[in-house]
């Protein structure tokens, strides 16, 4: 008898096994399917693209290898789009995450209103960029614009801020950072909330009474998570930026404000060059999932988990 049971037990086991797969193959499969066809397949389309000729409309095609490749690694147009994203990136990621923090303490230490102040910060992120970018060019119109006017007002000079070389990218960052402050701010909240209270109790008990030595001790350590998601989401966002660029610049003056998206929509869909656009396409993939695992591993080393 006792060698029996483990005989009937294994076929149970396995057709239990099987059950269990085939169920999880199920709920599994929908998502995976989706996968595939929006992610993968269409990855893998563009990269393909990217080893041909082909133009935009055109009925034929011929391979040319990596030669696409080896002319965006070349063009000078390419490397000044990348600099300038890179650019874009870092004044956008940490004026986002520091803005973003300080509005969030400021909202949370004050004792009316807060709904009223969460609702107005969030609301850029909320509105249509396109729409918002003309709002934008109309503020920052060189003769009638409302910030010339008022720096006129107060006897500073003003500017023709989106046809300078030297200014268009800087204020496109600073409309980067108005655009993700409020999603920032929602992320820093929410953080907070988890906060548990025993922990600043402790804190006061060990001394640190002071608002300073709360925020040093307790409050950053416990927001290390949710910090590391709000720089990777808002570097992600920052290396996608396209709305602004081709509402108020189009990439001007010069390639002073042309950013990676710009180039690759110009290169496929005004110079109809559809394989070099996809090369373009499949470098700056690369680069975001690289910038991305990056992130994760240096900042995930540095971060407190609750």
């Amino acid at each position: 008898m006792p060698i029996e049971v483990p005989l009937l037990a294994a076929p149970l086991a396995r057709k239990r096994a099987l059950s269990e797969a085939l169920v999880a193959l199920a709920l599994a499969g929908p998502a995976v399917f989706f996968l595939v066809v929006l992610f993968f397949l269409p990855v893998a389309a563009i990269f393909v693209v990217a080893l041909t000729d082909w133009r935009f409309g055109a009925t034929s095609l011929s391979f040319v290898g990596l030669s696409n490749f080896r002319e965006v690694c070349t063009d000078a147009g390419f490397r000044a789009s990348l600099v300038n994203t890179v650019v874009y990136a870092l004044i956008v990621v940490p004026g986002t995450v520091i803005l973003g923090l300080m509005i969030t303490l400021v909202i949370e230490g004050g004792r009316s209103c807060r709904g009223l102040y969460r609702a107005v910060h969030f609301l850029p992120f909320m509105a249509t960029l396109t729409a918002m970018a003309i709002a934008w060019e109309a503020l920052l119109h060189p003769t009638i614009g409302l910030v010339n006017q008022a720096l006129a007002a107060i006897g500073l000079p003003t500017a023709n801020w989106l046809r300078d070389e030297n200014m268009a990218l800087p204020i496109l960052a600073v409309i980067g950072i108005w655009q993700n402050l409020g999603y920032a701010m929602v992320l820093f909240l929410a953080g907070l909330k988890s906060i548990p209270q025993e922990l600043y109790n402790a804190a006061d008990v060990d001394g640190a009474d002071l608002w300073i030595d709360r925020l040093r001790t307790v409050t950053l350590p416990m927001l290390g998570p949710v910090t590391m998601f709000v720089v990777i989401v808002v570097a992600l966002r920052a290396f996608e930026a396209f709305d602004t660029v081709k509402v108020l610049t189009q990439g001007g003056p010069g390639h002073a404000s042309e950013v990676l998206l710009y180039t690759l929509y110009r290169e496929s869909f005004e110079y109809l060059r559809t394989g070099y656009g996809a090369a373009v396409a499949v470098l700056f993939l690369a680069i975001v999932m690289t910038l991305t695992l990056v992130q994760v591993r240096f900042m995930d080393t540095k971060v407190h988990y609750q």
